[in-house]
């Protein structure tokens, strides 16, 4: 069946394309919904007159769905799970349960917008993206636990940024006020070397001049030959 697009429909087209699909599809989920319409002119028409309508109802809806993003930031879903020695679950956390943990925390989030690549069936950290709109996507940390464990404790990973930076800053304040000398703050200069001392040139010693009377005797000049 040949319809036009009412709306963006993923993995299908954007609004105002013609499309063509199976006639069950059409009949029981597009055109029932008003996601499309049979492409005829009278419809053309129709179209072109809700168009106008359809840009402010889309941003509208966009407005919203850049506010659910904006609450849905830093939300962290966590499930107990019993699992094996090698942390291999006793079961798996889905979509369903995924949609199940954000209702309970305020999110009515329809399954077919959560994006699992598959069920997790081990313990440790995920993600998963919630698509809020088709130009809006939202990844959450998901963290599976033993019954009894604290998530939050056993993923390093979800700590706000910034707090390994202030803990850091504290800790040398800290050393600071103790007095305790530290290699961030305690640079050792090195001593400059002492110049060498310059060696005044010795004096130069005069040889003194010696009368021939003075001078020591040979045998040569004992000869009287």
């Amino acid at each position: 069946m040949k319809l036009i697009l009412n709306d963006h429909i993923e993995n299908l087209g954007e609004r105002g394309d013609s499309v063509v699909v199976k006639a069950g599809y059409a009949n029981n989920f597009l055109l029932p919904k008003k996601l499309a319409y049979p492409d005829t002119p009278g419809n053309r028409r129709r179209f072109e007159q809700e168009q106008t309508g359809w840009e402010e109802m889309d941003l509208e809806r966009r407005g919203a769905a850049e506010k659910l993003a904006g609450q849905l930031d830093g939300t962290m879903l966590a499930f107990e799970r019993r699992a094996g020695e090698k942390d291999v679950l006793f079961g798996s956390v889905n979509v369903a349960d995924i949609a199940r943990e954000l209702a309970e925390k305020g999110f009515e989030i329809d399954r077919k917008r959560i994006r699992l690549e598959h069920a997790i069936k081990e313990l440790g950290s995920f993600e998963v993206v919630v698509h809020i709109h088709r130009d809006i996507d939202v990844t959450l940390p998901v963290r599976v636990v033993r019954p009894g464990e604290d998530p939050n404790a056993a993923a390093p990973e979800f700590v706000a940024e910034g707090a390994l930076e202030v803990s850091e800053e504290d800790e040398v304040a800290q050393a600071i006020e103790e007095g305790i000398e530290t290699t961030a703050f305690h640079v050792v200069s090195e001593p400059e070397p002492e110049p060498e001392a310059e060696h005044e040139p010795e004096p130069e010693v005069e040889a003194e001049s010696m009368d021939a009377d003075e001078l020591p005797k040979t045998d040569t000049d004992s000869d009287p030959r």
